[in-house]
């Protein structure tokens, strides 16, 4: 629970993500579009909602995982060690693998996921990003796909939390701590 109180003030509408995602799914089917089955692997948990919409866009044969890597715990800042808590259930190689996470921040988590992925010997891994905050970067890494550009703001909703609240907002919020 956190510890300090704070409002959410609007960033990204429910309507602008799901037009971005619309964009961004005839993007992937375009390099994905002579695959037999695109394996969509999710980043737990603050990708599950995204990844449901992008999935449901795509008009491919796809197969849906999911990896659970943390740097965050209920902090706002990143601990910088990646630990992946759960692993796929199924094999990667010789397959076309799409990677879907929330938010690119500091560079860790994505960057330590692909490289391990990559170990694995998929025919190809791509990335897909919702959110990036470029001015966060401590690994240069960028995601192939990216929905949306932000400033350096703790943000929640869509799926993204704050100590595992807030998740549920249909949009992407600034997290902004009020005095008591």
């Amino acid at each position: 629970m956190p510890t300090r109180p704070y409002v959410i003030d609007q960033m990204i509408s429910a309507k602008s993500i799901a037009a971005r995602i619309e964009i961004l799914a005839h993007e992937i089917e375009a390099e994905f579009r002579d695959t037999d089955k695109l394996i969509v692997v999710g980043l737990l948990r603050g990708s599950f909602v995204f990844i449901a919409d992008i999935v449901r866009e795509l008009d491919l044969p796809v197969e849906v995982d999911f990896l659970e890597a943390s740097s965050y715990g209920n902090s706002t800042e990143s601990s910088r060690e990646v630990r992946i808590l759960k692993d796929l259930r199924g094999a990667i190689e010789g397959r076309d693998v799409l990677v879907v996470e929330d938010i690119v921040d500091t560079g860790h988590t994505l960057s330590h996921v692909t490289h391990m992925l990559l170990s694995r010997n998929p025919a190809r891994l791509k990335t897909c990003a919702l959110l990036d905050k470029p001015e966060r970067r401590e690994v240069d890494f960028r995601a192939d796909w990216t929905g949306f550009e932000i400033p350096d703001e703790f943000v929640v909703g869509y799926g993204i939390d704050f100590a595992q609240r807030n998740r549920n907002l249909p949009y992407i919020g600034k997290v902004r701590f009020t005095e008591e």
